[in-house]
Parts: structure tokens; C-alpha cells; sequence
């Protein structure tokens, strides 16, 4: 099972790079996941919306946003969301937010 260790911490990840333990996840596990996923080049303001509203959405509904909602809530357009995670809302957004591979991601 690969593994990322971060702050003296090791934390365990599925096979695409996503967290087994989503608990485990803060803002230093997800510089290092934006590192190791490549593409991004630094977690600015807007990347970090979009990462806190997915994991707040997450945390009270355990489950993955709608990209729909997504999109309305954080205010960017999700040609705009795709620039900002070239791997997309779900492999590469959710995967940064800490999240579990969210049902019907190919």
C-alpha cells in the first residue's frame, strides 16, 4: 500500500493516491497530496475554497459534493475548477480535500 509521510506522520493511500483515512487529512496532508499528484503548482486562495467546501460538505453529508453544487457554491465555473486541478473535481479536488474515491469516478 503506498504511503505519503508528512510531518512526521505516515499516512496510508489507496492505489490512485487516495487516503484510506480521511480523518488523518490536514492542510499539510494536502500541500504534500498537490505535490505528489503533480499539475499544481502551489495551493493558492481559490484551490483552497474549493478544498474546504468540499471537505466541510464531506464531513456533515459523508459524501462527495455534486460538481454542480460545487461549481454554485465556491462561485467557479468548472472549466475554471479544471484549471485549478488538472485531474479534475473528483480525482484531483476530492483527493486533495482528503476524501475517498468518490462513487462513479473512473
Amino acid at each position: 500500500m503506498p504511503t505519503l509521510d508528512v510531518a512526521g506522520k505516515t499516512i496510508a493511500l489507496n492505489e490512485e493516491g487516495f487516503m484510506e483515512h480521511p480523518e488523518e487529512w490536514d492542510k499539510a496532508v494536502a500541500v504534500a497530496l498537490a505535490e505528489r499528484e503533480g499539475g499544481i503548482e502551489e495551493l493558492g486562495p481559490e484551490h483552497w475554497a474549493v478544498i474546504e467546501y468540499i471537505r466541510g460538505f464531506y464531513l456533515e453529508n459523508e459524501l462527495a459534493p455534486m460538481v454542480r453544487k460545487m461549481c454554485q457554491t465556491t462561485g467557479c465555473t468548472l472549466k475554471h475548477i479544471y484549471e485549478l486541478f488538472p485531474s479534475g473535481p473528483a480525482k484531483g479536488a476530492c483527493k486533495l480535500a482528503g476524501l475517498p474515491k468518490p462513487d462513479g469516478c473512473v
